[in-house]
């Protein structure tokens, strides 16, 4: 079994991530001989020398190709892939004989040996007991999860550097600095810099501190000191900087036999395979699961600020008073189109991720401590050698992300092909990789919203709800990628006493759970939404109530045990997920307290249920524009359907359209205005059982409005709105409020805006010129409240007056 890695490596500022690990016999048998090389060179020298240069040497339009990190990671037939179908500005070369192309590439390659080999498994021993032993190389380099934090990961270290460089790298450190340490570190700022530059600054305080400079402008420092902390120092606190002359790593000084072990070992490091860790991992503290399930005030530490699901923060310096002295502070673009994703804030760093990247910032100024590649999951294409194609497994595209998990030294987050990913907070490096799915399900399921941290678990859903699978959340242990539990949405017949699918379950299927949950401390319960069940649109494969869809779920967080759910929408046809946020309060219901559940859902009703029991206590529409209901149960909430609504082959006109009357983007429910906040829509759709069933489905005639509401939430009924005129599926904002009585959210024109939260009363607004899909959050630094949010391609930082 040939064995899957992950290389993150840089070409050109470009990156790429996720390749087979090659033998050392296959790296250095290219096969080709010195007639074919000749005539490669020739051909190389006709077709591609305009760009990359006289015998691939590099030109002014693209990078050289000798010694080349990336493909180093490739054999020929990836290379030859890459000639054939072009890649990132490359145009195709789909016309070249397939000889020429063969040629090519096997000469490419063999200008681009990597130093992977394979060595006696008992040298490879002996090479990794010193590596985390007498070598000390673990206390500052992390190998698959394991090591420190103080220097480069080294996981893919043999992809990208040659055994020759190894040797150089252990002998003289500091010989290393320049160009080809960047094959040792990508991904570290200044890389030449951090083999041999390791900085002793005296702050204007007094105080001293020692560390890696990640990064240096004319007006700050982004120090990262031996403890595993970011110091971010403005040069107006430095009183001095001294650079060390000599690299912090050390010379090798061990025994010709102990360096041939030591290499050997470094020699089979081609990258991370999936799977969980399984010896060596650092436990996570119980200090590390305080701070992340008690953070501290002014961080934003998780989805939604924080697990009860509100998007509601006690921050209160930004307030109706002032908040017209509100100003930009800085923008960054975190790479991408139509960002959806909520950053998340820690100790005044920032993690946020983009289309292809997932990067660390100051969240003070907006400066890029570390960016590293999202990577698809594994996303591994095929190589000719398996004898499959190699667009056959393409990875997916890089689409928005909604954001990371933080837990201790660790960050998670899901990728397009259903993968969680652990990255290393300081280096940005995987620690590992873990796949969601079983691979008989791979293709037919993608990823979820941000992940939820619960203690020490890890805890997410999937998507792919518009496909025939079965939704699940699943649960993996922090430290070690472990999976800990697993609730299936579409139980199997049998498998609950519930009711569950008529007819073929697992051939139809649904119950998608691509939307973060909310999580109750005091009751230790999760509380999951679950989507609409497949096929969509058209029912004719299924019937009864089709649990769990279109409900939220309660389950125990240690175990994943079923308590119980609530169905919103039972046998939907009009793919009205119930992904939406679950609100969770304590507060005043009917003259008494109580632990209240709250949601407005995608089909456009309001509900309120008791979160300890399940208990139905309300269900009210929060638009006007809604003919598939017209009343429930009082006793259980369930629906009286109105006729007339169902898909036809023709199309059925019906209310809310089939984007909903609100969608994923958060609600917040303020506890002083005891007023429920939603982003939501008034809209049709024409709904078809066969045919183009997705898209927006207007009815020309009716067009839709977009809209921010105000819900009493004893009664549902609107208290105020705003309406925003325009072409509502430009915005898909959610809100944000917060004690100093204002609610932030994105408009239809492109606006940033600020209301007054018992008013409606627009106070403040920001032309950003472009559509909101991202929610804005708060947070602060230094004792400064911030107000951050993404719009279009570019993520936004306001406060009051300047920096």
């Amino acid at each position: 079994m040939k064995k899957l890695a992950i290389a993150f490596l840089v070409v050109c500022g470009v990156a790429a991530a996720a390749f087979f690990q090659v033998s050392a016999q296959e790296a250095s048998s290219a096969g080709i001989s010195p007639a074919d090389t000749a005539q490669a060179v020739l051909d190389f020298n006709t077709t591609c020398a305009g760009c990359h240069g006289e015998n691939a040497g590099g030109g002014d339009r693209a990078p050289a190709l000798v010694d080349n990190p990336h493909l180093r990671t490739l054999d020929t037939g990836g290379i030859a892939a890459i000639i054939r179908s072009g890649q990132r500005g490359m145009p195709p070369f789909a016309n070249l004989p397939q000889a020429e192309v063969n040629r090519l590439a096997a000469w490419l390659q063999s200008l681009n040996i990597s130093g992977l080999q394979s060595a006696p498994p008992q040298q490879v021993a002996a090479g990794e007991t010193i590596f985390f032993g007498a070598g000390g190389c673990s206390g500052c380099h992390m190998v698959h999860g394991r090591g420190g934090s103080n220097g480069p990961d080294l996981s893919a270290i043999a992809a990208r550097s040659t055994t020759a460089e190894m040797d150089q790298w252990l002998d003289n450190p500091t010989s290393m600095m320049g160009t080809k340490s960047l094959s040792i570190c990508p991904g570290w700022a200044f890389c030449a810099d951090f083999q041999w530059a390791m900085q002793n600054i005296v702050l204007k305080s007094g105080e001293k501190l020692r560390g890696f400079a990640r990064r240096k402008t004319e007006r700050e420092v982004a120090l990262q000191t031996l403890d595993g902390k970011f110091r971010m120092l403005p040069v107006d606190q430095i009183a001095s900087i001294v650079q060390e002359k000599r690299s912090y790593m050390p010379q090798f000084h061990g025994s010709a036999a102990e360096r041939a072990n030591l290499l050997a070992y470094l020699g089979t490091l081609g990258g991370i395979s999936a799977g969980p860790i399984e010896q060596g991992v650092r436990p996570v503290t119980q200090a590390e699961i305080d701070a992340v399930m008690h953070p501290r005030p002014g961080d934003w530490a998780t989805y939604n600020g924080k697990r009860d699901g509100n998007h509601y923060n006690r921050l209160a310096q930004i307030s109706v008073k002032n908040v017209k002295q509100l100003q930009p502070q800085w923008a960054f673009v975190p790479g991408g189109v139509g960002l959806e994703g909520e950053p998340i804030v820690v100790d005044g760093i920032m993690y946020v991720t983009g289309g292809p990247q997932v990067c660390a910032l100051d969240a003070r100024t907006g400066l890029s401590i570390w960016c590293t590649p999202r990577t698809n999951g594994l996303g591994v294409k095929r190589s000719a050698r398996d004898g499959q194609s190699r667009d056959d497994q393409a990875p997916a595209p890089a689409g928005p992300n909604r954001g990371v998990g933080i837990l201790g030294d660790r960050l998670f987050y899901t990728s397009d092909d259903a993968y969680l990913v652990c990255l290393n907070r300081l280096t940005g490096a995987v620690m590992w990789v873990q796949p969601l799915a079983e691979p008989s399900e791979k293709g037919k399921i993608y990823t979820s919203a941000s992940v939820m941290i619960v203690n020490d678990l890890v805890i997410t859903g999937i998507a792919g709800g518009d496909t025939p699978m079965r939704g699940f959340i699943v649960a993996f242990h922090a430290g070690t990628g472990k999976e800990a539990w697993r609730f299936y949405t579409i139980p199997k017949p049998g498998e609950s006493l519930s009711e569950t699918w008529v007819g073929r379950a697992l051939e139809t299927g649904g119950g998608a759970t691509w939307h973060t949950g909310s999580y109750d401390a005091q009751t230790q319960t999760l509380y999951w939404a679950v989507g609409n069940p497949y096929p969509d649109t058209d029912p004719s494969e299924r019937g009864g109530t089709n649990l769990y869809t279109n409900s939220v779920v309660a389950l125990d967080a240690k175990t994943g045990t079923f308590k119980w759910h609530f169905q919103f929408t039972p046998y939907d046809t009009h793919d009205w997920d119930a992904t939406q946020s679950m609100v969770l309060a304590d507060t005043m219901w009917k003259g008494k307290p109580r632990k209240l559940l709250m949601t407005a859902q995608r089909s456009g009703v309001f509900y309120v249920l008791d979160r300890v029991t399940g208990e139905f206590l309300l269900a009210k529409p929060f638009v006007r524009k809604i003919t598939w209901v017209d009343g429930f149960d009082p006793k259980t909430g369930a629906p009286h359907l109105m006729p007339g609504g169902e898909p036809t082959e023709a199309g059925t006109k019906t209310c809310p359209g089939v984007r909903g009357a609100t969608n994923w983007y958060p609600p917040a429910f303020d506890p002083q205005t005891r007023l429920f906040y939603v982003m939501a829509a008034e809209d049709c759709g024409i709904y078809r059982t066969k045919g183009r069933i997705f898209g927006n489905n207007p009815d020309p005639s009716d067009a839709g409005l977009r809209l921010v509401r105000a819900l009493d939430i004893e009664t549902g009924n609107i208290v105020w709105e705003k309406p925003m005129p325009g072409p509502q599926e430009t915005n898909y904002s959610g809100v944000l409020a917060t004690a100093g009585g204002l609610l932030f959210h994105g408009e239809v024109g492109g606006d940033f805006a600020a209301v007054d939260a018992r008013t409606g009363k627009t106070l403040y607004r920001f032309r950003t010129n472009d559509s909101w899909r991202a929610t804005p959050m708060t947070y602060t630094v230094n004792g400064r409240q911030y107000i951050a949010g993404m719009a279009g391609q570019v993520l936004w930082a306001f406060a009051l007056g300047t920096q």
